[in-house]
């Protein structure tokens, strides 16, 4: 009997597969830094501009608190007027039967003028 070597095949083995085949997954690190750096800097902006329309805005409103400063005074001081008025007519009613009572006569004697809610 003779032995057979066991052989290759003609053309040699086929090659072993030994390094690992990933597919690439999603981009590189530089388009991605490219990426965050292109967020951060609209974020930024919109900050920035941001700041800018709402220091306006605060800008508008002090002003207009300031130009409604002479109407609200008005204001007040009719509602002090009418308000002297009611109380000047409840006193008036009060005092009726004391004599020499004069309604909403200032009891002290100082000339300097005060205003009727006492700031």
């Amino acid at each position: 009997m003779s032995y057979r070597q066991d052989l290759p095949p003609a053309g040699g083995f086929e090659s072993v597969k030994y390094k690992r085949n990933l597919p690439l997954r999603g981009p590189g690190a530089l388009v991605i830094l490219g990426g965050v750096s292109a967020v951060c800097a609209f974020g930024f902006w919109r900050i920035g501009s941001g700041n800018v329309e709402r220091r306006e805005l605060k800008r508008e409103t002090t002003w207009a608190r300031i130009h409604l400063v002479p109407l609200l005074l008005a204001e007040g001081d009719r509602a002090a007027y009418r308000e002297g008025l009611r109380v000047a007519a409840i006193e008036a009613e009060i005092m009726r039967d004391v004599k020499g009572w004069v309604p909403r006569q200032d009891v002290y004697n100082n000339p300097r003028y005060r205003s009727p809610d006492g700031l």
